[in-house]
């Protein structure tokens, strides 16, 4: 550290102290007390799923549209 100076150290000091409370001080303020996290987490709505459009045909349904258009095609020849 006597590379860096004194000052320099002091400041590497500070930041590593910060790095490591913001996090710590987050999980305790969260963690600690639920109503803040669901107030938190409640007032955002992360998944918004776009509106029903129509549905597929069934297998069903394309196997019979299949054998129409096949009668429709052996008629005409």
């Amino acid at each position: 550290m006597s590379s860096l100076g004194t000052s320099k150290g002091v400041l590497e000091v500070a930041k590593f102290a910060v790095y490591v409370t913001v996090p710590i001080g987050l999980m305790y303020f969260f963690a600690n007390n639920t109503h803040n996290l669901q107030r938190f987490m409640g007032a955002r709505q992360y998944v918004v799923y776009p509106p029903e459009g129509e549905r597929p045909p069934s297998p069903e349904e394309i196997r019979e549209m299949a054998r129409e258009l096949a009668r429709k095609r052996d008629s005409r020849e």
